[in-house]
């Protein structure tokens, strides 16, 4: 997030490259900082004769470098955006000689998404010292959360710790639209609101009583009564809780659980920095960890991975209910 504060502020401040090179797993902000560019480098006026869009699925590097090289009509520069460009991989190295030698009346961007430049290649070389290559990393689940939060305390409001986990773990660990999401929660309340769990399920429609976490929380607590009446909502809403999911994230749940007792130094800081949580949730980790010593969380990830390949439709002829039943009443016994 420095990172593209930083390219923001250089192109604020008009520092403008001719060259910036957009690659990674996250496409969140590949986007953001194209958009930046293709709404405020050229003023409205200029953008009819100066700013092009191209798609890498229909042109070729050769295409892109013959429209870069063109002079801009009546301004200072052209600014040429080649969205979806990874579809340019194989031929992406013939870009080679036009980066060690850009038209500096261009601001060429190039979304390169899901791949990146190999290092050691003449290209990542070239354009490292004439433009900008800006590599958009993938988040882990565990910081996603906090993600959330500070999207949210920029725009002046904060989210409850609950309330974010849901995001999570209803949207994954997709920037975008957990972003629109959020867009939709702040069109429709006032700033420097709390964002809650009730909040969530009245504007996204996540069930705060009936969902992963609340399954988690209940396993952990061997609250049996409370993680059957979850699991028969997930019977009746099985689109918008399919079991693959809610196994990976036990498993995730129980491995964390596996490192807990592990752990030597078990303060409430250091227990939540080891195994990735809010200190918010660590208590629910030390009542878990006293109801499934560590030889029982063992077996129980043996049965996660087991009921996994069950929900794959490997050797098994059970509905989904049928095998999270199954697992959880073995979890729980």
């Amino acid at each position: 997030m420095n990172e593209v504060k930083a390219i923001v502020s250089d192109i604020k401040s008009g520092t403008i490259k001719p060259i910036y090179f957009l690659m990674g797993e996250e496409p969140y902000y590949i986007d953001k900082i194209s958009d930046y560019i293709e709404e405020h480098v050229l003023d409205a006026a200029e953008k009819g004769f100066n700013q092009q869009v191209m798609y890498g699925r229909d042109a070729s590097v050769e295409d892109i470098v013959s429209a870069a090289k063109r002079y801009p009509m009546m301004a200072e520069r052209q600014v040429l955006i080649v969205k979806e460009a990874q579809d340019l991989s194989r031929n992406i190295e013939k870009l080679v000689s036009y980066a060690e030698n850009p038209q500096p009346t261009t601001v060429l961007v190039l979304n390169y998404k899901y791949k990146k430049l190999d290092k050691r290649k003449k290209l990542h070389k070239a354009i490292a010292k004439t433009g900008v290559i800006f590599e958009s990393k993938k988040l882990y689940d565990n910081q996603v959360s906090d993600w959330i939060r500070r999207v949210l305390s920029g725009k002046k409001y904060q989210i409850e710790p609950k309330a974010s986990l849901m995001l999570v773990e209803f949207l994954g660990t997709d920037l975008s639209k957990i972003s629109n999401e959020l867009e939709k929660l702040m069109l429709v309340l006032p700033e420097a609101t709390i964002i809650n769990d009730k909040h969530i399920e009245e504007n996204i429609g996540i069930s705060k009583d009936f969902n992963n976490f609340e399954l988690r929380k209940a396993v952990g607590e061997k609250d049996i009564v409370k993680a059957n009446r979850i699991i028969n909502y997930f019977a009746e809403n099985p689109k918008s809780n399919p079991l693959v999911m809610t196994i990976s994230l036990l498993n995730g749940y129980f491995t964390q659980l596996l490192s807990f007792h592990g752990l030597k130094d078990k303060s409430k800081s250091s227990v939540a920095k080891a195994i990735g949580v809010n200190p918010y949730f660590v208590d629910e980790y030390f009542l878990a960890a006293r109801n499934y010593p560590m030889r029982k969380v063992a077996q129980v990830i043996a049965m996660l991975r087991e009921a996994d390949v069950k929900s794959k439709g490997v050797g098994a002829n059970q509905t989904s209910h049928d095998i999270l039943k199954e697992l959880l009443f073995k979890i729980l016994h």
